[in-house]
Formats: C-alpha cells, sequence, structure tokens
C-alpha cells in the first residue's frame, strides 16, 4: 500500500491487493498450525464423519442457490454501500485480508488431516464458481476504490469528479459485477454440490 500524506492506494489487481491477499493467506496458516490442537482436533473441523455425511447428503440445490445468493449478494451490496463511507478503503483491505485468511485456513485444515488429498479437495470445494467470484471480487475492490476516492478526493490524484457520467458508468459497473456473482451463486449452487460429491466418493 502506497501512503501519501492520509490517503493510501489498494492499486486493485496490481502487487499490492496481491501481496495483502498472500499476507491473509499466510494468516490463516499460521493461525491453523499455531491452534491446530483446538480449531482442528477439538471441533471436528472437516474430519472424517463430516466429510461422509457430505458425500451421501441430499442438495435441494434450489434452496442451497437461495441461500448463497442472498449471501453473496448481500456482502457485495455492503462493501458497495461502505465503499461511500469513510470507511471505504478499510473495508477493501479488510475484505482482501479476509479472503486470503480463510482461503490459508481451509488449505491447512483440510491438508493437516488429508495431505495432498486434502489439497485437490479444497480445490474441488470451490470450483467451478471462484472462476468467476475472483475476478468478479478483483473489479469490485476496484469499483469500490474509484467510488470512494471519487467523493472523497476528488480534485486530487485524477480521480473523476462525481458527475452524473460517472455515476451511471459506475453503476453499469456494478451491475455487471452482480450479473458475474449471480452466475457464479448458478454454479456454486447447482453445479459444485454435484461435483463435489463425486469427488468424496473417490476420496
Amino acid at each position: 500500500m502506497q501512503f501519501v500524506g492520509k490517503s493510501f492506494s489498494l492499486n486493485p489487481g496490481r502487487r499490492n491487493i496481491l501481496a495483502l491477499f498472500f499476507l491473509g493467506l499466510l494468516s490463516g496458516m499460521i493461525v491453523m498450525n499455531i491452534g491446530k490442537s483446538i480449531l482442528l482436533e477439538n471441533t471436528g473441523l472437516l474430519d472424517e464423519d463430516t466429510l461422509y455425511q457430505m458425500k451421501y447428503m441430499t442438495v435441494d440445490s434450489s434452496a442451497l442457490f437461495c441461500y448463497i445468493l442472498r449471501k453473496r449478494i448481500g456482502k457485495l451490496l455492503i462493501l458497495a454501500v461502505l465503499s461511500t463511507t469513510y470507511l471505504g478503503l478499510a473495508a477493501c483491505v479488510g475484505t482482501v485480508f479476509w479472503y486470503g485468511c480463510s482461503a490459508g485456513i481451509l488449505i491447512s485444515s483440510l491438508a493437516m488431516r488429508y495431505g495432498m488429498k486434502g489439497i485437490m479437495l479444497a480445490v474441488v470445494s470451490v470450483f467451478p464458481q471462484y472462476l468467476l467470484y475472483v475476478p468478479a471480487m478483483i473489479v469490485m475492490i476496484g469499483w469500490c476504490e474509484t467510488v470512494f476516492r471519487g467523493i472523497y478526493h476528488r480534485n486530487s490524484g485524477g480521480y473523476e469528479a462525481m458527475d452524473r457520467g460517472f455515476l451511471l458508468q459506475k453503476a453499469g459497473q456494478l451491475v455487471a459485477i452482480i450479473l458475474a456473482m449471480i452466475a457464479g451463486c448458478l454454479l456454486e449452487g447447482y453445479m459444485n454440490p454435484h461435483l463435489l460429491k463425486g469427488f468424496l466418493k473417490i476420496f
């Protein structure tokens, strides 16, 4: 992150956002390694019983899709709203770090329990929906930063003023991001459960 006076830049899609994600990833792995006796062994997190239940569970894809849609779009809209406040950049930083941390915890917990098979399970559990979620969230982080600076730094750094054209452009971009997330929710609700159950049967 680049600090200039009292402001800083995430430079979405560049080295800084990637470094922040990997910092979160590393933090998640460290947390799991330090607290594995509490977080892993005593909680039954992703243990064999849990995977067995997942293997033979009946999935209501429509209900799952609706639940995922509310969850994903809700978080997206909260982030969009926060970007219009003084917490905008902090929300972006926290979001990127949290996703990295969550990925680190998931990968570490599965790798500790099942080794290489656990890593493969982690990949299957986020496929194919994250092929849409990841680029959508990268664009969303950039959208949030641009909106934040358009509101609070409109006369510095070359950011557009908050005129009608700027607002329409940002509204159109947000709609496109939401559509990509909805498509990801469809994949997560209707395709991923079947891929995951199929993988668990040969796990």
